[in-house]
């Protein structure tokens, strides 16, 4: 997800490393904080790979680069749009990374095809915990912090499903 991160705030414009990390680090929060260590190897496989263009940027200083997207990069993050693997799909965080970068697909099917993915994810029955192979509703756990974890949870499924049934132009099931 880093490197579709970087892949799409370049989409927006040329930037220098530093402000990258920047938008980056704002973008994935404190869950999981960029490194200068994780960033840079990270912009080197995608210059290496013809995704990206660094050049010198002489009025910030000696060592500064401009980083900026190639077509080939543009193209690469735009496929990364169009089919996010199962678990950028149904992880939070990598979702939401997705999600940030999803109206630069031109196409709005396209975008609606990635949103009923998550959507499908949304609406199976899951749970944190489970008794045997079904899932556990908050109202069947005793321990007070679990319950908060599963309902706060459910709130936030169900926020987000009305939502994307909302961009979706879909109606919400009978029986939620």
């Amino acid at each position: 997800m880093l490197e579709l991160a970087i892949l799409g705030f370049l989409a927006e414009g040329p930037l220098p490393g530093h402000e990258l990390r920047r938008r980056v680090s704002d973008l994935t929060g404190y869950t999981r904080p960029v490194s200068d260590g994780t960033l840079y190897p990270a912009i080197n496989r995608l210059a290496k790979a013809g995704l990206l263009e660094r050049r010198a940027d002489p009025r910030a200083g000696a060592g500064r680069y401009m980083l900026s997207l190639t077509e080939a990069g543009r193209a690469d993050m735009l496929e990364r749009l169009r089919k996010p693997a199962d678990h950028e799909i149904t992880d939070f965080t990598r979702f939401y990374t997705v999600l940030s970068f999803l109206s630069h697909l031109p196409d709005v099917a396209e975008q609606h095809a990635v949103l009923r993915r998550r959507l499908a994810f949304l609406e199976e029955p899951v749970s944190f915990f489970y008794d045997g192979d079904r899932p556990l509703r908050a109202e069947e756990v005793s321990d007070p912090y679990r319950r908060g974890l599963l309902l706060t949870a459910r709130a936030t499924s169900r926020a987000e499903r009305a939502w994307l049934r909302e961009v979706l132009g879909e109606q919400p099931p009978e029986n939620p």
